[in-house]
């Protein structure tokens, strides 16, 4: 680092499981940016002074991560197109201090859905878990691929309902009461974990009872850490095929380091990095 590093990071609660620094410090080496990327924990009543320093420290860009996805927006200069869409950012590109919001989560997971688990998501029915900030990115991009239905699942009924009800008719999707997950999930071609359960360190935690999958259908975990999650490895048992939250993950990095730096991303060297943290 000197006097004319640029800086980066990400912001959530919590934070220190976070291989955002890991992944984009290694992008800057290879792409010869100099650049420096590092975490930050941001309570919900530190957000609105998080985005300010942003500004008065002259930060290039910015990741944002559980919880602060959608409150972020208020704070924002400018949202693009695809992130008013989905209702949330997670990534800012500071331009000369006008602070614009994008979604890379949406194209991220769905890039990485279709090149690991299912490349034809058109007339699939998709089960969600869970109605914050990373749910909404993703089912947007979902519904651009023509899926038969995207059904909302939220213990809190009423945040499920209100995400739906944001959406265009168009795009199918509609919110699932919670006692009738069960059937739901027997059913579904796709059934993605959007929540923090199952998250480590809590890594025996599971969103629901994996049993309840039909076999062979696509079981998908936003989280990456652990790589494969309990929820994972039990849907695995009962024959679904598994996707985890990695290639999402790299993927709406590199979507991210490409707004802040105008290079192509070095997925393959990103990849490899976060990999190799988990053996360590």
């Amino acid at each position: 680092m000197d006097s004319n590093t640029v800086l980066f990071g990400v912001i959530g609660d919590p934070i220190r499981h976070s291989k955002s620094p890991i992944m984009l410090n290694r992008a800057f080496r290879e792409r010869n940016v100099n650049g420096a990327y590092a975490a930050f924990h941001v309570k919900p009543n530190q957000l609105e002074n998080a985005i300010a320093g942003v500004r008065g420290l002259g930060f290039r860009g910015l990741n944002v991560t559980i919880p602060h996805k959608i409150e972020v927006m208020a704070y924002l200069d400018e949202i693009s197109e695809g992130a008013k869409a989905a209702g949330a950012v997670n990534t800012i590109v500071n331009d000369n201090g006008r602070l614009i919001g994008y979604n890379t989560d949406g194209i991220g997971y769905v890039r990485s859905l279709k090149e690991e688990a299912e490349p034809d998501i058109a007339g699939k029915t998709i089960v969600v878990l869970g109605a914050g900030g990373a749910a909404r990115g993703i089912l947007w991009a979902l519904a651009q691929e023509n899926p038969a239905a995207i059904l909302i699942a939220n213990r809190t009924e009423s945040k499920a309902k209100e995400l739906a009800a944001s959406f265009s008719p168009d795009y199918r999707i509609s919110s699932l009461p919670w006692g009738d997950l069960r059937a739901a999930c027997s059913n579904a071609d796709i059934v993605i974990n959007t929540t923090s359960v199952g998250m480590s360190p809590n890594v025996n935690e599971l969103p629901i009872d994996p049993t309840w999958l039909k076999s062979g259908s696509v079981a998908s975990d936003l989280i990456y850490n652990p790589l494969k999650t309990a929820f994972l490895l039990q849907a695995e048992q009962v024959g679904c095929k598994i996707h985890s939250g990695l290639g999402m993950f790299i993927y709406q990095g590199a979507y991210a380091f490409e707004y802040w730096t105008g290079q192509p991303a070095p997925v393959e060297a990103m990849r490899e990095v976060v990999l190799e943290s988990f053996v360590k």
